[in-house]
């Protein structure tokens, strides 16, 4: 009997080292994290930017975020993983792009893990990376309201997330050459929404103003379900931040704090200077300052303390603030929802602040100008944001020039002014 049970333990013994590095506890958060993320895309994000929007179009920018997650989901699955987070030891390709080796995940087993994440299995690494994917070509909507066609929509989607944003999650994030840099962006400030931002501004210029702009009333047509969306976004960020810690740790927990406070700071902000100037402060200037609290603190989360999370929470809130409402204005360009003017804006101003906040008794690795002397960091987060902006804006051109070569972007002149909901999708909202 000795010899038997010597024999299955030494049989089981491979089995049991497969799983050793899996810890249950960090999965767990993982996947709470994945399913809270995918939350701020399908309900969050599509009731956010469906109550901003006037009521015939409503339909279609829900359409909009509940398409992107089933396209991207497929895409993710098929090959933008594998070109975001998987690197090939005999490629020279490495820093700019990852490598075919999990071609429809076929190579990933029950046990296997990514050394990116050593402590959960693969599968839910893979799953929240893909609620990332989903969320930023997304959140480019708010800038195309109202006017583009939603098979273009579907195609500048699916060209985009690879094309751009798999290049730049791997150059961040994946091993790429920013990364090895030491670009510090612990959540997606340059990745997801200065990437998505700059997309965004691209898009509403190439695409030209809505039809009636100035003459038209043009005021959201629900505000209720705009608060709703924020509030989804607000709650599923803890998983965005805190998530990206890849582990129930230290980090985890700072993130969540410094999320939260720099939303609430944020918020103030925005509402203060509102206030001040209009002498009325909005809720949707209440809801938009959060937002950009949420973005400006996504690169800095895991890396700062509670006053640098402060001070990066109101600094987001006046900056969005001027860049959402004037500088859009004093341009001229149709950023509908304004994706860039908070997204855009929001995700820069944080990376560089990253540099500034970073504060080394919270992450070995973060070494920040003001707490830490290293001026040098400030430079490294500079050619983050650039390398991002210009490759995001060239790219996102080049995209929407092709699909509206071969299928048009934007809908007919009649169908804008009638509403897309009808003309695009057959339906309309009631009461």
């Amino acid at each position: 009997m000795a010899l038997i049970a010597s024999c299955l333990t030494f049989l089981a013994t491979p089995a049991l080292a497969a799983t050793s590095k899996i810890d249950s506890g960090d999965t767990a958060w993982m996947l709470t994290s994945s399913a809270l993320v995918l939350m701020m895309t399908i309900p969050g994000l599509a009731l956010f930017y469906g109550g901003m929007v006037r009521k015939k179009n409503v339909l279609a920018t829900l359409a909009q975020s509940f398409g992107a997650t089933c396209i991207i989901t497929v895409l993710w699955m098929a090959i933008g993983y594998s070109l975001a987070f998987t690197t090939n030891a005999n490629s020279s390709a490495n820093q700019f792009i990852g490598s075919f080796d999990q071609f429809l995940l076929g190579k990933m087993g029950l046990n296997a893990v990514n050394p990116l994440a050593a402590t959960i299995p693969e599968s839910v690494y893979m799953f929240f990376q893909m609620t990332f994917a989903i969320i930023t070509p997304a959140l480019i909507a708010g800038a195309l309201a109202d006017r583009m066609k939603f098979s273009a929509f579907m195609w500048f989607m699916s060209l985009w997330l690879l094309l751009v944003y798999c290049p730049i999650a791997h150059w961040v994030w994946g091993g790429g050459w920013l990364g090895s840099l030491g670009a510090l962006d612990y959540a997606g400030g340059t990745v997801v929404h200065l990437n998505a931002g700059t997309a965004a501004l691209v898009t509403c210029l190439v695409l030209g103003k809505r039809v009636g702009l100035g003459s038209t009333d043009m005021a959201p047509h629900n505000l209720v379900l705009s608060v709703i969306g924020a509030s989804l976004l607000w709650v599923g960020w803890f998983g965005f931040n805190a998530g990206s810690a890849v582990s129930a740790n230290v980090n985890a927990g700072m993130a969540a704090a410094a999320t939260q406070i720099a939303t609430a700071a944020a918020a103030l902000g925005w509402m203060g200077v509102e206030w001040f100037i209009g002498k009325k402060p909005s809720v949707l200037g209440m809801i938009s300052g959060a937002v950009a609290g949420l973005v400006a603190i996504t690169p800095a989360s895991g890396f700062v303390d509670a006053q640098g999370a402060l001070i990066i929470g109101f600094a987001a809130g006046i900056v969005c603030y001027f860049s959402a409402v004037w500088v859009k204005k004093w341009i001229g360009y149709d950023d509908a929802l304004d994706a860039w003017g908070v997204h855009g804006v929001g995700g820069a101003l944080g990376a560089l602040l990253t540099g500034v906040f970073a504060k080394n008794a919270i992450n070995s690795t973060a070494h920040g100008w003001l707490y830490d002397g290293n001026g040098h960091q400030m430079l490294i987060q500079f050619y983050d944001v650039a390398a991002t902006f210009i490759y995001c804006a060239v790219g996102t051109f080049i995209i929407l020039k092709a699909i509206d070569l071969v299928i048009g972007l934007r809908v007919p002149r009649d169908v804008e002014i009638e509403g897309l909901d009808i003309n695009l999708h057959g339906e309309t909202v009631h009461g």
